[in-house]
């Protein structure tokens, strides 16, 4: 089985999440991570399962004005231009039974505020033909900068192995 994982991370903590979840799926498929600018450059993925994440901005996938204020609260470089949002507006749709995940990051904050990217990553993907493999996952960060809360980086581990697990069983027995 191949899957790729394709990210969105202004604070390198929705990348620990997809390096995580790339630690649990190697336990059955050929797992390539790659960046969503680096992303932007490549073809269409032949892969068994395509995983999909971003941090959550203003209650959903950011935008180019939300990624230029995370971009504030760092030293470091943010490509402020692209995201998981245009990266999945500019994807091309695929047939059916093509299967997805979604993931995302969001702070660990009262559930009266909602929002998620993961939620919205799984309805374009949706949109696109992909089925989903499982719900929509979102990971837990303290702060908007992070850290990741504790226990996170297992559970995206436990998670993906998990999935990896049942979407092998289910490509090897498929007639």
């Amino acid at each position: 089985m191949r899957a790729r994982i394709i990210y969105e991370s202004m604070f390198g903590n929705t990348a620990a999440i997809a390096d995580a979840i790339a630690q649990g799926l190697r336990e059955h498929a050929e797992v390539e991570v790659v960046n969503v600018v680096a992303a932007a450059e490549l073809v269409t993925p032949t892969v068994h399962l395509l995983v999909v994440g971003g941090p959550t901005h203003a209650f959903g996938l950011s935008r180019r004005q939300t990624r230029r204020d995370a971009a504030k609260l760092t030293d470091a470089p943010i490509a402020t231009d692209l995201g998981v949002r245009e990266w999945l507006a500019a994807a091309v749709p695929v047939s059916p039974g093509h299967r997805a995940l979604a993931f995302g990051t969001k702070v660990d904050k009262p559930p009266w505020l909602s929002g998620s990217a993961a939620r919205g990553i799984g309805r374009r993907l949706c949109r696109l033909g992909y089925s989903l493999a499982d719900q929509p996952m979102d990971f837990l960060v303290e702060d908007t900068t992070g850290p990741l809360a504790p226990g996170e980086l297992d559970c995206a581990r436990v998670w993906a192995g998990r999935i990896a697990h049942t979407e092998l069983d289910r490509i090897m027995h498929r007639t």
